[in-house]
């Protein structure tokens, strides 16, 4: 099917998923010419084995990232990082558009987000539905990419999705990390400035001001991460 106007790739991938019920196993491929059609048998092949029931296909296992540019390996790795964080899941190629799922796994998928970052969304709800997921390597061609998606635009799009996506998956790392942060910082400058003032100096408005805000925004941050976390992990108990 084609839909009438370009709704995004995750509309895209919804109506193909919906279209393939009848199958075994669903695969996906970008559209810029980069993925080779005879990586397919390697890409299903652990799910044919009942050893998957979602596998990646990575452009960087086995030293095949030799001709990538430079820019987009670095943007690739900060990505593959922030996905880990939120997922859990440790994959070379969180990006990677070339996959292929078992079709009776199909309704953890959502498909909410319209945009590139399908890619990392996808890899959220198959962590939190327990799949077993794979990688293999597969070859990419940067000679014909034909993207019209400005990579930088499309990398920081997708780590500003990962990093919303924390807010609910990884509450400890989104809020309580960076409150401890915080509250640290306030703790130094507080204890700094006790030390002048023991010393004889003055206690300063601006700085005094700085460590207190920094100490209850800090510990407020920590207090929710902790109370979020909680509250994720009873509903996943629920579950």
């Amino acid at each position: 099917m084609q839909h009438p106007h370009n709704k995004g790739k995750g509309a895209a991938f919804k109506s193909g998923f919906e279209q393939a019920r009848d199958s075994d196993i669903i695969v996906t491929m970008d559209t810029d010419g980069q993925h080779n059609p005879a990586d397919i048998p390697a890409l299903i092949k652990p799910i044919m084995d009942d050893k998957a029931d979602m596998v990646n296909g990575s452009r960087y296992l086995d030293g095949n990232d030799e001709n990538t540019p430079a820019y987009r390996r670095v943007g690739q790795t900060v990505l593959d990082t922030a996905t880990s964080v939120n997922t859990g899941i440790d994959l070379t190629d969180s990006q990677s558009g070339f996959r292929a799922f078992r079709t009776n796994m199909a309704d953890v998928f959502s498909f909410h987000c319209d945009n590139l970052a399908i890619e990392s969304e996808m890899l959220a709800e198959a962590a939190n539905a327990n799949l077993r997921i794979q990688e293999v390597p597969i070859g990419v061609r940067y000679d014909v990419d034909c993207s019209s998606e400005n990579p930088v635009k499309h990398g920081l799009g997708v780590l500003v999705r990962v990093l919303k996506d924390m807010e609910f998956h990884r509450p400890l790392y989104y809020f309580t990390l960076p409150g401890l942060i915080f509250g640290g910082v306030g703790l130094y400058l507080g204890l700094r400035s006790l030390q002048t003032f023991y010393h004889g100096g003055a206690l300063h408005f601006g700085p005094t001001i700085l460590m207190t805000v920094l100490m209850l925004v800090g510990t407020f941050m920590a207090f929710t991460g902790i109370m979020l976390d909680s509250m994720r992990r009873m509903m996943q108990r629920m579950k």
